[in-house]
């Protein structure tokens, strides 16, 4: 009797190479950006713990205490500015992660994919471990943090336009928002592993709630390094043609930015990661404050924000794909946006449910947007038509647009710190007011989908 083949092996053999090879970029360019993504989170979750009401806390009996009101705390964020030093932390990674995001591109066109992720993620582990030695090395110095945070803002900025391009590379534009929608998850899962994983040392020993993420960054980076494949063309040979066409790229870009949105979109997003990167740097320490939580039940409660945000990613793919309505699917999200925060800052801490519910529903509204620019936006764009083929061009228009983006992110915690101090409802008026800015920018590509819809013109997307 002739033995059939189990259904397991049958199963495996129906996909082609290529399609495994997809899958498996896949997965690995999400493990590679959710490791850059958890890496990041420590210091939103720490800061709870730098910065406590010592009146609270139990007194050692062995310990010599000259101030009651600040014993506890970290110096130098013992003192009544502690929140504007908290700023300044956010900002001197965030200003050099924007400034960095404009090169990175470019370096990312020219260099080997797997060499330059795997040493950005080598990098980053490093800084983020030293952060956290600061701990056992019991460094008080505001200087040395502050240094920490610039090198590890460069060294991320080597994370996105990478993954990005790599993605691109090997998947066309059917389902990419879909594809993008769940594969740019990745971010909420790095943050909610990045807070669980903070949390779980932050009350006892913070400086190891950055040496794990820094260790894990590294590890991923090595696994890079042997495994990762950027492009399905490297196992094709690349004709005289192509690469005459991959000079002109710069050209190509510089065409493609002034005509086919990018520039609206690079500004839509400058507001809406303002909006995302200050929940991201600041919503454990609203929490803390306002619903008086300890630092890791905070930290445990702000990964609510990142699920919805999870959801939120996926919709907004799904959505844009089946209507082709890009601006129009993340214009609709960011106005349902702005109500949303308004009514979670007066009743999201009236009960536990309350609280759920809002912050995965802001989560979803406020992150859908942010996750679909910065992947099948941006992927559309550097693989438009315009740029007759032009691969190399999608690392540059990727960094463009998430540089851009990124100046935004260091306006919104340094904003954050500045306006906090006169009340936490200023700090949700302005992010409102981001919200409809960041909605504003593209009533020009909204307008044109709306014509493609009705037959007044050509459809657009992205």
């Amino acid at each position: 009797m002739k033995s059939s083949t189990a259904p397991g092996i049958r199963f495996i053999t129906s996909f082609s190479r290529d399609s495994w090879y997809r899958g498996f970029i896949l997965f690995l360019t999400f493990l590679f950006y959710t490791a850059y993504h958890l890496s990041r989170k420590p210091i939103s979750i720490v800061k709870s713990q730098l910065h406590r009401n010592c009146s609270t806390v139990l007194q050692p009996t062995d310990l010599n205490i000259t101030n009651n009101a600040t014993w506890c705390d970290w110096a130098p964020f013992d003192q009544d500015n502690y929140q504007t030093l908290f700023g300044v932390l956010d900002n001197c990674f965030l200003v050099a992660y924007a400034f960095g995001m404009f090169f990175s591109g470019i370096f990312g066109e020219r260099l080997p994919l797997r060499y330059y992720l795997s040493f950005g993620m080598l990098m980053s582990g490093l800084f983020t471990c030293l952060f956290g030695l600061g701990f056992y090395w019991n460094i008080h110095s505001l200087g040395y943090y502050g240094f920490i945070q610039v090198m590890n803002g460069l060294m991320q900025t080597t994370g996105w336009p990478a993954v990005v391009a790599c993605v691109g590379n090997w998947f066309g534009k059917g389902k990419r928002g879909f594809i993008m929608g769940v594969w740019n998850s990745h971010t909420s899962v790095g943050n909610i592993l990045g807070s669980l994983i903070a949390g779980a040392f932050v009350s006892s020993a913070w400086g190891m709630s950055f040496i794990v993420p820094g260790l894990i960054i590294a590890s991923t980076g090595i696994l890079c390094f042997f495994f990762l494949v950027e492009s399905q063309f490297l196992f094709t040979r690349e004709t005289l043609t192509q690469s005459l066409i991959r000079l002109n790229y710069t050209v190509l870009v510089v065409f493609c930015c002034l005509t086919q949105g990018v520039v609206e979109f690079s500004l839509c997003l400058l507001f809406a990661k303002l909006v995302s990167y200050t929940f991201l740097y600041w919503l454990p320490l609203y929490i803390s404050n306002v619903a008086h939580f300890e630092a890791k039940e905070a930290g445990d409660m702000s990964t609510l924000f990142d699920v919805g945000g999870i959801v939120g990613g996926i919709m907004a793919g799904l959505v844009s794909d089946y209507t082709g309505g890009r601006a129009s699917t993340c214009c609709v999200m960011l106005l349902a946006a702005a109500p949303m925060l308004f009514l979670y800052n007066y009743i999201g801490q009236r009960s536990l449910g309350t609280t759920i519910g809002m912050l995965l529903l802001c989560g979803g509204l406020v992150n859908g947007p942010y996750a679909l620019i910065t992947t099948a936006v941006s992927a559309d764009l550097g693989t438009h038509e315009s740029l007759r083929g032009n691969s190399r061009a999608l690392s540059t228009v990727t960094a463009i647009i998430d540089g851009t983006g990124s100046i935004g992110a260091a306006l919104g915690p340094l904003l954050a710190g500045v306006i906090s101090p006169t009340g936490w409802n200023n700090v949700f008026y302005m992010l409102i007011s981001a919200d409809v800015l960041a909605c504003l920018f593209l009533t020009r590509l909204v307008y044109k989908e709306v014509q493609g819809w009705c037959g007044c013109g050509p459809r657009m997307r992205g």
